[in-house]
């Protein structure tokens, strides 16, 4: 028995649980208030593709055998095949049973239907991803066939990731959803409530706690609260998370809260905190309703309903708590060893979304730059700007990996901030930690090679940022504080290091022009013909009602749909004036996108990627190169860090001559992780160097900056930048003499 249940609703991510009730649950721990949490989507996932889940499925669908179109007759046909499979196929996504790679790989295994139409296009890009991949992406492709099965046949809101999407998505009223809501349970509703069912009994919590981070969520979360209200009647409900915090800050309808007692906005520990103290520990005041809801009036960002009308209440005077003092993530309770691993395209770097179990966590709260037009600044989670000392995030990083025994990290940042990722990298290298992370970045000039080496020696394998509009001007309008050209270099950078890239992409900005647009696919298309680029993802420009663009729409050429709003508002409608339709360049960058991840198709000309004509582009076919090939700058910050990641070399003396003239000299072989490597200095330097790297170890109490090594190396020998930039120190700083 618990007196919380923290609920994540159907569906978000196959592969890893949505962190939002773990980060929940580690607040509550440091309050002493014990709670429980379940993520609802992964258990009905594999209550739903289970040999039982499946025979109800075919017999449910069997009603409709007549509607059926053919690749939903073969997978019917089939069934047997399914039913025989399913179990073994979910366990070798969960990691248990990877033998079963190899006879996935053989063929004649997985019933196969139209979604493995495809594999021509992809079957040689495995060779370099491995058996297991490639098995993981047949077994993907074997549940997407059923996923469109379960689409045409029985329920067409289902989506891996989503469920009933299109209910949540820019819903200004509340009509819809709730017509939707009087409706007959459907196939994944009764899955989800018998689950639900089975753990309130157990749990037996006096407050259930719903977090909603997508529209893909919100339905299901009415669903649970309407049963719980029907079923439970003296539990408490609230309802949290991104997609309130986004969408109901203007909400109205009465009939919400037919569902829940709370809804709350932003920043969840004190607002929850509050909750916990009304629900456990409070009586209502004397001439309120009995039914709880009112107590004593301490609130934070919440709505809830009072003599009939929604109230917003913000009465509590207490600050919301410091990044450093609620506490690590706790994924207790969670499935963790009953995740599954998907891979929808052969795509190293894309697969990370949906491939392997990752620790989240944030190593800041909003976005250090929190500028760009297209983005919802307004809003605290972005706006209110506070980052968590590394030493901090490093501890919580060994909490966790003793907690699930995983080692891998995705830092679900806004914008992870350069230095303090410095300083990150820099503690888990000197805790000798082996871990494995990636994050979302801005790509700024900060970060220059020896920071990208840095990072990549600490474990972080891929980096994800916004390229966005690849335009100069519309870079400068969306206020990015990047050029393409940087951007160019800093994936270089990023590349040469071993580090992945993945770029979101932009079109339909506001007064985009076409060729613009055209402009755009050229510079994409050659940032992955070079390799410095190795994925992305084209969107197309959404309005929303807290970015710069929806709250000052005249100054971005844009009309927008104004609707009455009772219930969510995010999604603007909008009309461009340039008037322009964006819509029919999507298919075609999307293709173009999937090839060129591919590493194929890059002399294809941009016209053969759309059925409708465009202009030429106006991009020189060797803009990025040109980029990349400007030499780079022979400075360095004074108060740049000098750090040496390398071990102590071995030091053997000679005497060099020449037309009579005898000097010493010394040769440094240093063995990395990979080869081995001589430098060759006078000994002089070289003493001095072999002192000094001791110095910069980065073991070392103290850090040495670059204008103290200067110092240093002046008051005994000349000219410091002549030594810095020589040939042999290059050398070294290309193995881990890194300027930070």
């Amino acid at each position: 028995m618990k007196d919380i249940l923290l609920i994540t609703p159907p569906f978000t991510q196959l592969n890893t649980p949505y962190p939002a009730t773990a980060y929940i649950k580690g607040f509550l721990n440091t309050k002493n208030i014990s709670a429980y949490q379940m993520d609802l989507g992964i258990e009905v996932i594999l209550e739903l593709f289970s040999k039982k889940g499946l025979e109800s499925l075919f017999q449910v669908s069997s009603f409709k055998f007549g509607e059926f179109g053919p690749n939903s007759q073969r997978i019917y046909a089939l069934k047997d095949d399914y039913i025989k499979t399913i179990d073994f196929v979910i366990a070798f996504l969960q990691g248990k049973n990877p033998s079963l790679a190899r006879q996935i790989c053989a063929g004649n295994f997985l019933p196969e239907a139209s979604r493995f139409d495809q594999l021509d296009d992809v079957e040689f890009a495995f060779g370099s991803m491995g058996m297991q991949d490639k098995a993981k992406h047949l077994a993907t492709l074997y549940l997407e066939d059923l996923s469109d099965f379960i689409v045409e046949c029985v329920d067409e809101n289902f989506g891996f990731s989503r469920y009933a999407e299109r209910l949540g998505r820019s819903a200004n009223s509340f009509d819809e959803l709730y017509n939707h809501l009087q409706n007959v349970l459907t196939f994944i509703d009764e899955i989800t409530i018998k689950i639900l069912n089975t753990r309130i009994e157990e749990v037996q919590p006096k407050l259930v706690l719903i977090s909603v981070p997508f529209p893909g969520n919100l339905y299901s979360a009415f669903r649970c609260a309407q049963f719980l209200k029907a079923n439970f009647p003296n539990v408490k409900i609230a309802m949290g998370g991104g997609f309130p915090n986004t969408e109901l800050r203007e909400l109205k309808d009465q009939r919400v809260f037919e569902f829940f007692d709370f809804i709350t906005l932003d920043d969840g520990e004190l607002p929850v905190e509050l909750l916990v103290n009304q629900v456990l520990n409070s009586h209502p005041l004397e001439g309120c309703p009995k039914d709880g809801v009112a107590f004593l009036d301490e609130f934070k960002r919440t709505f809830l309903l009072e003599n009939n009308q929604v109230v917003y209440k913000n009465t509590a005077t207490r600050h919301d708590y410091k990044q450093a003092e609620v506490g690590t993530p706790d994924y207790s309770d969670l499935l963790l060893d009953k995740y599954i691993s998907v891979i929808e395209i052969a795509n190293p770097m894309h697969s990370l979304w949906s491939d392997g179990r990752w620790n989240k966590l944030t190593m800041a709260h909003g976005c250090y730059w929190g500028k760009c037009t297209f983005c919802d600044i307004s809003l605290d989670y972005i706006k209110l700007y506070e980052p968590i000392a590394a030493k901090i995030l490093v501890d919580r990083m060994e909490e966790l990996i003793a907690q699930t025994g995983e080692n891998g990290f995705h830092f679900v940042d806004e914008a992870a901030p350069p230095a303090l990722m410095r300083e990150v990298a820099l503690e888990i290298i000197k805790r000798k930690l082996v871990v494995t992370w990636w994050t979302n970045i801005r790509f700024e000039k900060s970060f220059t090679a020896d920071l990208c080496f840095l990072l990549k020696e600490s474990g972080c394998i891929a980096v994800s940022g916004g390229l966005e509009v690849a335009s100069d001007r519309l870079l400068e309008l969306i206020k990015k504080g990047v050029t393409v050209e940087q951007v160019a270099q800093v994936t270089r950078n990023f590349t040469e290091s071993g580090v992945m890239v993945h770029a979101y992409l932009m079109y339909g900005y506001p007064t985009q022009t076409i060729q613009e647009t055209v402009d755009s696919l050229e510079m994409v298309r050659q940032l992955f013909e070079l390799g410095v680029l190795q994925s992305g993802f084209w969107h197309q420009f959404a309005m929303t009602a807290h970015s710069p663009v929806g709250m000052f729409p005249e100054e971005f050429g844009v009309i927008p749909e104004q609707n009455k709003i009772t219930f969510a508002n995010n999604d603007i409608n909008f009309k461009d004036k340039t008037g322009i339709n964006h819509d029919k360049f999507s298919f075609g960058l999307k293709k173009s996108l999937f090839n060129f991840m591919h590493g194929i198709c890059f002399d294809y000309d941009l016209q053969d990627w759309f059925d409708f004509k465009i202009p030429k582009t106006k991009i020189a076919p060797d803009f990025i190169s040109n980029c990349l090939e400007k030499e780079q700058s022979f400075t360095t910050k004074p108060n740049a860090k000098v750090v040496w990641l390398g071990k102590n070399p071995q030091v053997e003396t000679f005497t060099k001559s020449k037309k009579g003239n005898s000097w010493e000299m010394m040769k440094l072989t240093f063995h990395n992780k990979t080869h081995t490597f001589d430098i060759v200095l006078n000994k002089t330097e070289g003493e001095w160097l072999v002192s000094v790297l001791e110095l910069l170890s980065i073991q070392a109490e103290h850090k040495i900056t670059f204008s103290q090594l200067k110092a240093n190396f002046e008051s005994e020998l000349a000219n410091f930048e002549l030594f810095w930039y020589s040939k042999p120190i290059q050398t070294l700083r290309k193995s881990g003499l890194l300027s930070l």
